[in-house]
């Protein structure tokens, strides 16, 4: 063969060679894009029951929280209000009558689940009488409630006494209706006591 065929031939090969037609990419099969779609939906699924559940237990925790914060400020009020509950005594008597003994107990068991919780009793009189018997009526009456607490455990420097005579009425009058509220101890925390530990055991009501 001349070699200036050759010479074409080979340039005919090398051309060809150099325009060849790339190989075509295979489509996806359409069960495998059905099989792909079904597990993303799968997985969108999970995650939104996945945040459903998160956001139901944070949701579930704060109501436990508010109702645990609300039950609290209860027991606290509760405490307070037996702590603040008056004794009365009949006409010209200083001695703690058997019915005001359960005022006092229940007092009692706040103070013993508290250590340093402090308390002041005031005696009170009501107005027949002269002031200087009165005051000295209403320390007697103060004096006869801490003597019982302080027999049942209470330390006497937890409890402090004042007398306010006849100056102080709780109701107003002139008729015995009047005269037995008047006659009585008024208990009060003082100021700055924060929250109160619960007792050991309930105070019994």
């Amino acid at each position: 063969m001349p070699a200036c065929k050759v010479a074409l031939l080979i340039a005919l090969v090398a051309t060809a060679g150099c325009h060849h037609t790339p190989a075509a990419v295979a489509p996806v099969p359409s069960n495998d894009l059905a099989a792909r779609t079904r597990a993303d939906s799968i997985e969108a699924a999970q995650r939104a029951r996945t945040d459903s559940l998160a956001l139901s237990r944070r949701a579930e925790a704060d109501r436990l929280a508010r109702e645990a914060a609300d039950r609290l400020a209860r027991e606290q009020q509760a405490m307070r209000e037996t702590l603040a509950e008056r004794t009365h005594f009949d006409f010209d008597r200083s001695d703690i009558r058997p019915e005001d003994r359960s005022v006092l107990d229940r007092k009692l068991v706040i103070l013993q689940g508290n250590p340093t919780l402090r308390l002041q009793i005031a005696g009170n009189a009501d107005e027949r009488g002269s002031d200087e018997y009165n005051l000295a009526l209403g320390s007697r009456r103060a004096a006869a409630a801490r003597n019982y607490l302080i027999n049942n455990g209470i330390a006497a420097d937890r409890l402090e006494v004042v007398s306010y005579g006849e100056e102080r009425p709780l109701v107003a009058g002139h008729d015995e209706s009047a005269w037995a509220m008047n006659r009585r101890d008024d208990f009060t925390v003082p100021e700055g006591v924060a929250s109160l530990a619960r007792p050991q055991r309930q105070p019994v009501r």
